[in-house]
């Protein structure tokens, strides 16, 4: 199994990123599919989550300015983040659950910083 994330970087705030994360080994179409940060000396924080029925969900400090997707046929995930304040700046990972399993699958993780 695996979840690879990327499209992360350096950016000035007020700028864009779409991070990825493409997953193998799993049936992607049943997963329920996350994105999550943790920003330095910080605890990992929900950001995003898509349902296997689309249903999506935002935690409050990204409403309005992040969008979650999925596309099923490429096992991928996206987070569109626009308009990125430094806070925003952390690690970004991807986190897929099942139904048919007990326990989460974790992404590497991808390195978002965002400058003032």
């Amino acid at each position: 199994v695996q979840l690879q994330a990327s499209g992360g970087g350096l950016v000035q705030a007020g700028g864009s990123l779409r991070l990825s994360c493409a997953a193998s080994g799993i049936i992607f179409s049943i997963n329920d599919m996350g994105w999550y940060r943790q920003a330095p000396g910080k605890q990992r924080e929900l950001v995003a989550t898509i349902t296997s029925g689309l249903s999506t969900n935002y935690a409050d400090s990204v409403k309005g300015r992040f969008t979650i997707s999925r596309d099923n046929a490429k096992k991928t995930v996206y987070l569109q983040m626009n308009s990125l304040k430094p806070e925003d700046t952390a690690v970004y990972y991807c986190k897929a659950e099942s139904p048919r399993r007990a326990w989460p699958y974790w992404g590497q993780g991808t390195l978002v910083t965002v400058s003032s």
